[in-house]
């Protein structure tokens, strides 16, 4: 854990810095912001490879390779990229970094029937993260990021914030304003891309009640952190209506 929480900031503090001159500079292009954000994205990602370790499974990564790309194929932005992993993990998760990076557990998977509409959901609102800038805000405006940033990495001062943040930091829920926002989005992606868009509230449903059950289920963090399921549910149908011809 220690070396992966050091090579977190050793990589990440340039990028950073470089990140944060774009995002406040005028001079700037969109394609330029998403180049470099994508930078900061894949340098966590690799870090997240080796700490998580990928968790091939043929049907799973099937069922990914199809919806990744249909749902990729529905963002207006098309400087916008992608992927989709599954990685080990002891529950049910799913995360999305700066550039398009999404990673999901078997777990989550498995927890959705490995249907895809529902894996669909999850996946989208994970892009919705991304693409409302949530997962590059959460990087750039943490205190403890922002700090090492404007520091030189070879000075040694970074292990004391990556202790704290880690990869718990990245798996860790948005506001509730933002989740609900992602889950909107993610609806509106997934109802592009040809998925019912009601099998998010199916999804929720199900879990409520697993939740609520005499034996509670255990969902996990993912769940538990997020907007309680009724407001996620009243949200998503609200959107739906909407929705309807």
């Amino acid at each position: 854990m220690s070396k992966l929480l050091y090579n977190l900031g050793r990589k990440i503090g340039p990028r950073v810095r470089k990140a944060k001159w774009i995002w406040q500079s005028m001079t700037g292009t969109e394609a330029d912001a998403i180049k470099v954000e994508n930078d900061v994205g894949r340098d966590l990602a690799h870090e997240i490879r080796l700490h998580l370790k990928p968790d091939p499974e043929p049907q799973i990564e099937q069922l990914l390779s199809k919806i990744g790309p249909r749902l990729a194929a529905s963002v207006a932005n098309r400087f916008r990229t992608f992927s989709f992993e599954t990685v080990k993990g002891s529950e049910p998760n799913a995360f999305a970094l700066p550039g398009g990076f999404i990673f999901i557990t078997r777990s989550l998977v498995e927890l959705c029937g490995a249907n895809p509409d529902e894996v669909a959901f999850i996946l989208a609102h994970e892009m919705a993260h991304v693409i409302r800038g949530h997962a590059m805000d959460r990087i750039i405006s943490n205190t403890a990021i922002s700090t090492a940033a404007r520091i030189t990495p070879a000075r040694g001062l970074l292990s004391g914030w990556l202790q704290k943040v880690g990869v718990h930091f990245l798996e860790s829920a948005y506001s509730q304003d933002l989740e609900s926002e992602a889950d909107k989005l993610g609806t509106r992606l997934a109802a592009a891309a040809k998925y019912d868009p009601n099998a998010a509230t199916r999804l929720l449903s199900r879990l409520a009640k697993l939740a609520d059950a005499p034996k509670k289920f255990y969902l996990g963090h993912y769940f538990s952190s997020h907007p309680p399921y009724n407001i996620r549910i009243q949200t998503i149908n609200r959107l739906l209506r909407k929705l309807k011809p």
